[in-house]
């Protein structure tokens, strides 16, 4: 028999590791407290937007895959990898879910046992946090009788070009001996290995990355805000200094951030540095303001773009494009379109949305869901691009809308108006 996997948790990060790994020749057991996940998983229908169901189906048939709520089926693993969420509670990091799953792996881990963390956190968890939970369960020490290690998820979901196969694996260990059995592991399941020396180092990597695109993102957003102001065309700008071959690097402005990693990762940072050298990270604290405040200022240029149409909000009917958080992917929690569309709500419109992408029963009450058609289109007072993805027919938009407020730079044209 082949060596056991285990990954705990089994959404957009988890579930890939999984598929791919039963691909390298592993038993893989995946463990999710979710029952609905777990019932689909084993019925061979996916719900996250890299995995489908023919590779989920082919996964069961392998003999090598099923998923689990429980802890029991994950006894006697060789690797077990915890990929489940970091979230922010009152703006204080909230590692709930790593102790759960570290308190729950802790009784099953054996001499010679690797554990592995690919959870976004701040530098520290691993070895302050997770490590004592590991040790107190199981009686063993590391790295005397198991292994431990960290290493940064990079999941883009939707991203064809960049998958978890080919895009480079960062990976640590709490000693030279663990780094070894981790940096084999994931030798097997992606083609690119990049070792660093400490936890520390490959915890810090992960924040740095989605700090830096955080940073950005809110540097282009404020921009846009000051651009349209002055009566400049910020996308024009944008297209003009992303001709530099060198020493740039193209952000566009939107209506915020949402998702699973930008809203959340650079504020683990922040904390960490605050709390443990007393210090404010004052780029991260800009950044989460610029960017938090985004849907209130796209809310404010929609009613200012139906006024001048002699339209008040209240009453309007708003046709919304996208929903989720990203282009070309269906999560829409932590969403800033939203935001915006609630906001627009609530302040009296009629708002409609169209994402192909977003289940409706994650959607508010108050926000219908409806198919693009030339008919919506016509009726709606105005329709606003909040994620733009690819399967909308842009020039159908334009051409049979009065007003469109775009603010992902898709449509151009006199009846347009864009962040």
């Amino acid at each position: 028999m082949g060596e056991k996997l285990v990954v705990v948790g089994q959404g957009y990060v988890g579930l890939p590791l999984a598929m791919r790994a039963v691909e390298a020749g592993f038993h893989v057991v995946g463990i999710d407290v979710d029952e609905w996940r777990v019932k689909r998983l084993n019925a061979a229908e996916p719900y996250v937007v890299d995995i489908g169901g023919e590779e989920l189906a082919a996964a069961h048939r392998s003999g090598r895959y099923f998923a689990s709520t429980d802890y029991a089926d994950a006894e006697a693993f060789d690797f077990c990898v915890i990929t489940v969420p970091t979230p922010l509670r009152d703006g204080v990091p909230d590692l709930r879910h790593i102790g759960s799953a570290g308190m729950s792996v802790a009784p099953l881990v054996r001499p010679g046992a690797t554990v592995i963390l690919e959870s976004t956190t701040y530098p520290g968890t691993t070895e302050e946090h997770l490590r004592p939970l590991l040790e107190e369960g199981s009686g063993l020490r590391t790295p005397e009788d198991f292994f431990l290690g960290y290493s940064p998820e990079r999941i883009d979901p939707g991203n064809a070009q960049w998958r978890l196969d080919n895009t480079p694996k960062v990976v640590s260990g709490i000693d030279e001996a663990s780094l070894d059995r981790i940096r084999a592991f994931y030798g097997r399941i992606v083609r690119e290995v990049v070792p660093v020396s400490s936890l520390q180092v490959a915890e810090l990597c992960k924040l740095l990355e989605n700090t830096f695109r955080h940073v950005n993102i809110a540097l282009v957003n404020e921009l846009s805000i000051f651009a349209q102001q002055l009566g400049i065309d910020v996308w024009e700008a944008i297209d003009a200094a992303s001709t530099k071959p060198f020493g740039y690097m193209r952000f566009t402005p939107g209506p915020g951030v949402g998702g699973h990693c930008l809203p959340i990762d650079p504020s683990y940072l922040s904390w960490r540095v605050k709390r443990s050298l007393g210090h404010n990270f004052r780029f991260v604290e800009l950044a989460n303001d610029i960017n938090d405040h985004m849907p209130d200022h796209v809310v404010q240029r929609i009613t200012l773009a139906l006024n001048q149409q002699c339209k008040p909000v209240k009453g309007s009917q708003v046709l919304v494009l996208g929903l989720a958080y990203k282009k070309n992917a269906g999560d829409c929690r932590e969403s800033p379109a939203i935001e915006v569309a609630k906001a627009l709500s609530k302040l009296g419109a009629d708002v409609r949305a169209v994402d192909p992408h977003v289940d409706s029963f994650h959607l508010p009450a108050d926000i219908d869901m409806v198919e693009l058609t030339e008919a919506q289109l016509a009726h709606a007072d105005t329709v606003v691009i909040l994620t733009d993805h690819d399967c909308f027919d842009y020039e159908l938009v334009q051409r049979a809308t009065a007003l469109v407020f775009d603010t992902r730079n898709r449509c151009r044209g006199h009846n347009v108006e864009r962040l």
